[in-house]
């Protein structure tokens, strides 16, 4: 037992002496504003990334790596898209070690900033007709201070939405985090179709960088909507009872190694198939299948929009459900998906491949992820719930997003053009995922002050009744 701890006598006390009631939860006014926050601070992250991805397929393989070959250009624009993910880790272990003790409000405030702030220096860097290799190596900074904020900001505002709702909400309130990240999407995509309106030439020169510049609008937006944001009840209630000071990093992988591993399993496979149909099927359509360059913002514009019902509708649906029945239910959709959607795709059609596109958003990108915004906060235990939440979906983040559209670059070079190994490794690893959720213990409506992780709590029956705080818990071994 690690000194953070609560001992089993402590446990048992709290037990037997709190009242059997429901946790406390914030007036709706506090509510809605923490809905908001979190809507728009997820929409300025995926914009962020959006933008950086579809620049990546479109124009930075000429602006910054104009030496190598087209397929070549194409890989390093990717491979610089990778890093951002591989810093998203690092960025988690550095603020929820504060989200665990300071509050979610301020990680999500400090992130808001890093990320904006970064996305707006791209705007502004010198390409390498002007500084040479100067300006790829200025792109990999500021593409990892863009990872290191989002690192945090996702899991922040699941964690806070979920402990903010009321039991028997949590899915829908939570799942809005992904509603808001579906809004990037759709900005991202509509920014770059207005800036494709402009002659070549002047989208390699000014225009994209209006698009990079444009983040300030909704970063400004978004730190105005955090600034007047209360602290979740659930966290002000952990820290009036705490007793030492928290170490939440050290405790999730000496304590909370299962659901760490859970998180991680579950998410990978919904995390690589999300970030092939988002950044990798652009260049494919265009490299491959030969369609316009002005069509894949369009179709990432549509598929987005159905992407933020999606989140809601799932989560919503976890609510009557469960969260482990409709989230395997997700997965295993998503090993069937890949062959399908690539055999839709190679016809050329534009209404085919909307339809593919259009799935890849509903089922993986933010279908699945609307369920995790409850599911994964749920899994942990008070005494480190955001650096857990945290730490699973940024290193499954790296072994899924982060290569998948580098991996799936790699693979149609490898073989000469083919989209059979992409479908295989995108139907593998949406197996594993789908074998780690029906593992997966339930969590619906559990009592989040419960220092214990959801697979130490029994489940509850499945009666609809909310789980009342103290009630019917055994004491911690």
């Amino acid at each position: 037992m690690t000194p953070n701890s609560p001992s089993p006598k402590a446990d048992s006390a709290k037990s037997a002496t709190s009242p059997a009631s429901a946790p406390s939860v914030p007036s709706t006014p506090s509510a809605r504003r923490a809905a908001w926050a979190g809507f728009i601070g997820t929409a300025l992250e995926q914009y962020d990334f959006v933008i950086y991805g579809t620049a990546s397929a479109l124009v930075f393989s000429k602006l910054f790596f104009p030496n190598i070959s087209p397929a070549a250009g194409i890989l390093a624009s990717f491979s610089t898209y990778a890093v951002g993910f591989a810093a998203r880790p690092l960025g988690g272990l550095f603020f929820s070690r504060y989200g665990d003790r300071l509050g979610r409000k301020w990680v999500l405030v400090m992130t808001l900033l890093l990320m904006g702030g970064s996305t707006l220096a791209i705007g502004f860097l010198p390409t390498y007709g002007h500084v040479g290799i100067l300006a790829p190596i200025l792109l990999l900074i500021c593409r990892m201070a863009q990872g290191l904020g989002a690192g945090a900001e996702q899991s922040g505002g699941a964690t806070l939405l979920t402990e903010t709702a009321r039991p028997g909400r949590r899915g829908r309130t939570a799942s809005l985090v992904m509603s808001g990240a579906a809004l990037g999407t759709a900005l991202g995509a509509a920014a770059w179709i207005l800036v494709q309106l402009l002659p070549d030439e002047a989208v390699l020169t000014w225009g994209w960088r209006l698009v990079f510049a444009s983040s300030l609008l909704v970063t400004v937006t978004a730190l105005i909507l955090r600034r007047k944001l209360r602290e979740s009840p659930v966290f002000e209630e952990i820290k009036q009872d705490r007793a030492e000071p928290p170490a939440p990093v050290k405790e999730v992988f000496t304590r909370g190694r299962k659901p760490l591993l859970l998180v991680i399993l579950m998410n990978v496979g919904s995390n690589a198939q999300s970030y092939t149909f988002q950044v990798f099927m652009a260049s494919y359509l265009i490299t491959t299948v030969g369609v316009a360059e002005d069509f894949p913002p369009k179709a990432l514009l549509l598929g987005a929009l159905c992407g933020s019902v999606a989140a809601f509708g799932f989560g919503t649906l976890s609510d009557r459900l469960g969260r482990r029945p409709v989230y395997a239910a997700l997965m295993a959709s998503l090993v069937v998906l890949p062959v399908p959607a690539f055999l839709a795709v190679n016809t050329g059609s534009a209404v085919a491949i909307t339809i593919v596109i259009c799935l890849g958003f509903i089922l993986p990108a933010y279908g699945s992820v609307g369920v995790q915004t409850s599911f994964f906060p749920e899994l942990f235990g008070s005494r480190y719930r955001y650096a857990g939440v945290t730490m699973g979906r940024e290193i499954s983040a790296v072994l899924g997003g982060g290569i998948a559209p580098l991996v799936a670059a790699g693979l149609q070079t490898a073989f000469g053009g083919s989209w059979v190994p992409i479908a295989a490794y995108m139907m593998l690893i949406a197996a594993v995922s789908t074998w780690a959720a029906l593992k997966a213990p339930e969590t619906l409506d559990r009592d989040l002050t419960d220092p214990r992780d959801a697979g130490a709590v029994p489940e509850r029956p499945s009666t609809g009744v909310p789980r009342q705080k103290g009630a019917g818990l055994p004491t911690e071994a």
